[in-house]
């Protein structure tokens, strides 16, 4: 095998066999594939794409790079990925939902990328939780109680760690084939019998057109399933938060109130996860109406915050979250409401520029080594087509001082536009089945 050789046939509009491909992914990780060459077939990767065998093999390669968990569980192993937005916590429900539902759900997570907040952030913004665990007590943890969220180790997909890093300096993060290889190897590295996928489009979404997620949706949807493993997708709606807050804390509020069973706290939320996990639970091979029933079940009946509320014990949180979360969550020392400028309806939302607010409260990070302060945020962000008044209410800021909040309170004001009409896009634009 020829890196070079590799290199330029990806060049010429050529595809490379599933061996030198997966050669390719193998090298990344030893490092016989070079820096320069790295950067140079991601180059030509995204200029050029991969046939669809080829997206497959590449990463089924990256997958293979390292370790690949085998599980002996008493049932399907089982997990969901999203492609980002904001106010957007649905793993922290999904994965406890599903537990409660007796499968298990061995969950690898990312941190903030962007305007999004990530899983990992969100989790870790209750006192004590780690994410950064073993290998051993993640499988204990998934074991016992069905559901782990946690970060990737090294030990994962190496080659996808290399390769990404190289994007990022080298303008070729946009490739849809480099994007599928990348989220898909860390996913299908955990072992999974069946995949759900939520690609999101909207303002809020890295994917602001139904049409680029759709494509997204189906280039990874058949690699997943090229690579073996059971996986269908929904495109659902970000042209707004999915839940009515923004933040850390602020997001996990919402969760547990969701998980104790108030639905009202957050309909959208619930919404879709309910129809993510009784999709992915189908794919496993129960009827998908049955397992709604199922999944609202649990829900309704707290048996998934006490999933929750176990996995966060083991991962070292307080154990009486389910009971006293309010007392255990980090609070901000200013919080206020931004007033509605005029009456009329809510009938638009940038979701990307409240991402952003949040981020530059302190919320997310904008250079790597930053912090997050897991206070700041937004809570009780009015939906689109909400009727109101001048003086109520739009949203409550969480901020860490008056400078920073009057800052967030502006970008508010210019993010959430009223006018006379709203037009309000469904939940689910569209479901992909393999």
């Amino acid at each position: 095998m020829d890196a070079r050789a590799i290199i330029a046939k990806v060049r010429r509009a050529e595809d490379p066999s599933a061996e030198e491909l997966i050669w390719f992914a193998n090298g990344l990780a030893t490092r016989a594939v070079s820096d320069a060459q790295a950067g140079a077939f991601a180059m030509a990767v995204c200029l050029n794409g991969l046939s669809d065998d080829g997206r497959v093999a590449l990463t089924a390669g990256m997958r293979d790079s390292g370790d690949v968990m085998k599980w002996d569980l008493g049932g399907p192993v089982l997990d969901k990925h999203s492609t980002g937005g904001v106010g957007d916590p649905v793993s922290l429900i999904l994965a406890p939902a599903l537990a409660a539902c007796d499968v298990f759900v061995p969950m690898v997570s990312g941190r903030g990328l962007g305007h999004t907040g990530g899983t990992l952030d969100k989790l870790e913004s209750i006192p004590g939780v780690s994410t950064a665990q073993t290998a051993a007590n993640f499988r204990k943890i998934t074991g016992e109680i069905g559901c782990a969220i946690v970060s990737a180790t090294s030990a994962i997909a190496p080659a996808d760690k290399r390769l990404y890093a190289i994007r990022d300096v080298t303008a070729t993060v946009e490739s849809v084939d480099l994007i599928c290889a990348s989220i898909l190897s860390k996913k299908l590295a955990a072992g999974l019998d069946g995949m759900v996928l939520d690609v999101k489009a909207g303002s809020g979404a890295f994917m602001k057109s139904v049409e680029d997620a759709q494509d997204l949706a189906r280039a990874l949807t058949s690699t997943a399933n090229g690579a073996g493993t059971p996986t269908a997708a929904f495109i659902s709606d970000m042209s707004q938060p999915l839940a009515p807050a923004l933040g850390n804390a602020t997001e996990v509020a919402v969760c547990l109130e969701v998980l104790s069973g108030n639905r009202a706290a957050a309909p959208r939320l619930h919404d879709l996860v309910v129809a993510l996990c009784a999709r992915v639970l189908a794919l496993s091979g129960q009827d998908e109406a049955a397992a709604t029933a199922k999944v609202n079940a649990a829900i309704s009946s707290g048996h998934a915050m006490v999933c929750f509320a176990s996995m966060v014990r083991a991962m070292g949180g307080p154990p009486d979250i389910a009971d006293d979360w309010h007392t255990h969550l980090p609070k901000a020392p200013v919080v206020g409401d931004v007033p509605a400028p005029t009456d009329g309806v809510i009938a638009e939302i940038d979701g990307e520029a409240l991402g952003l607010c949040v981020v530059q409260m302190g919320g997310g990070r904008q250079v790597e080594t930053d912090r997050i302060d897991p206070r700041v945020g937004l809570s009780e962000v009015v939906t689109l087509g909400t009727k109101v008044s001048r003086g109520d209410p739009i949203a409550t800021i969480h901020a860490k001082d008056e400078a920073s909040a009057e800052r967030a309170a502006q970008t508010v004001l210019q993010s959430i536009h009223i006018g006379d009409t709203a037009d309000i896009p469904n939940l689910i634009h569209e479901r992909i089945d393999p």
